[in-house]
């Protein structure tokens, strides 16, 4: 077997609040260095799903939206203790292919695929108390682009992997997953190999890149 190698996760201080329009790339750069390290060959950086819809504009502000009669419907299903804002339910709706469960938490897929709570939606660290965040539009293309863009500016190889916090089946409980990812396989395809007694795989997939994010 290959000799095991230590895996080192490495926090970026010093990112500012971040804006729609700011670019991302150089803001991590400058976080680095005041840091006072730099990005080596190969390294994977893992960045919150939140900072990508912030640079993108993905915000909405609920007061400029108004609510179907299934949102209003659907919100006056919610507890009373945490009822739902019609008009974020709309948002939910909007963007979502199909809605999978909707009481007592709204749990629906994404235009994405994802299938998750409040489509992703949320109001944690946003400035505003009407403001949401949507999830990226394309968050495996906005993992390219960072990565791109990081590879003109330092001439290195940086891995990019978006990652967001959703609930589990069966499981108490958040962690991380990959949303989005470039530079990195998002999967280990181990069927057809065979373990240390040599007997043959038949489903081990190995969820890389969601490991990846739920240790970041």
């Amino acid at each position: 077997m290959p000799k095991p190698r230590p895996i080192e996760i490495i926090p970026i201080l010093h990112i500012p609040e971040i804006r729609p329009g700011d670019n991302l790339p150089r803001i991590l750069l400058a976080a680095i260095k005041k840091s006072k390290f730099s990005f080596q060959q190969n390294d994977i950086l893992v960045l919150a799903q939140k900072i990508i819809s912030k640079s993108e504009n993905r915000l909405i502000d609920l007061t400029t939206i108004t609510p179907s009669q299934r949102a209003i419907d659907l919100a006056a299903k919610s507890d009373k203790d945490a009822r739902k804002d019609p008009r974020l339910v709309e948002v939910i709706l909007r963007e979502s292919r199909r809605v999978v469960r909707d009481h007592p938490v709204l749990i629906v897929e994404t235009h994405h695929g994802f299938i998750c709570a409040n489509a992703g939606i949320d109001q944690s660290n946003i400035p505003g108390e009407t403001v949401v965040s949507l999830l990226p539009k394309n968050p495996d293309s906005s993992a390219k682009k960072i990565a791109q863009a990081l590879h003109k500016l330092t001439r290195k190889k940086i891995a990019v992997i978006i990652s967001d916090t959703f609930g589990r089946p069966w499981r108490l409980g958040l962690t991380n997953v990959a949303i989005g990812c470039y530079g990195v396989p998002p999967l280990q395809d181990l069927r057809g190999t065979r373990d240390m007694h040599r007997k043959p795989l038949h489903a081990s997939i190995i969820a890389v890149a969601d490991e990846l994010a739920a240790a970041a």
